[in-house]
């Protein structure tokens, strides 16, 4: 059902990205699923556009492109490990934006995404959410994201 919504939105979920560490994609406890944190990788590498940090390199539009590709790999991770279909309910996600200290829109960066995860799973999708500021993300990426997911069963 979920994946027939994102072909009607005229999206696909990507492959699975492969962890750039020593940490695996998800962990499940009971009907949790734990993410690690997703940046916006495109085919295992981070285009040039979503690096560097909003409010100098980056604009908010291309930041909130970046969000939607963060999440659409999260996704795409629930996915391959237990179905798109099991989700109950995303209970939290967390952003990360690497952000310049005078940038405050970290908020409206992080929108993009929560839109993306109603529009895909609906209800399930709204969720608790943190906006972050930080000063630097792994690869020099422009956003991180995590998601907290409850299962079915």
């Amino acid at each position: 059902m979920h994946i027939e919504r994102l072909a009607q939105m005229g999206l696909t979920l990507p492959a699975a990205p492969r962890p750039i560490g020593v940490y695996i994609p998800a962990v499940r406890s009971g009907n949790l699923m734990f993410l690690s944190g997703q940046l916006p990788l495109i085919d295992g590498a981070l285009p040039t556009q979503y690096t560097g940090k909003l409010g100098a390199e980056v604009t908010l539009e291309v930041g909130q492109a970046a969000a939607r590709q963060a999440v659409l790999n999260a996704l795409s991770i629930l996915h391959s490990a237990v179905g798109l279909d099991q989700v109950r309910r995303i209970v939290r996600m967390a952003g990360y934006v690497s952000s310049t200290p005078n940038f405050t829109q970290q908020p409206q960066v992080l929108n993009a995404a929560s839109e993306l995860i109603g529009s895909v799973l609906g209800e399930a999708g709204v969720h608790a959410r943190l906006a972050l500021g930080v000063p630097a993300l792994p690869l020099d990426a422009c956003i991180e994201i995590e998601i907290i997911a409850e299962m079915t069963g």
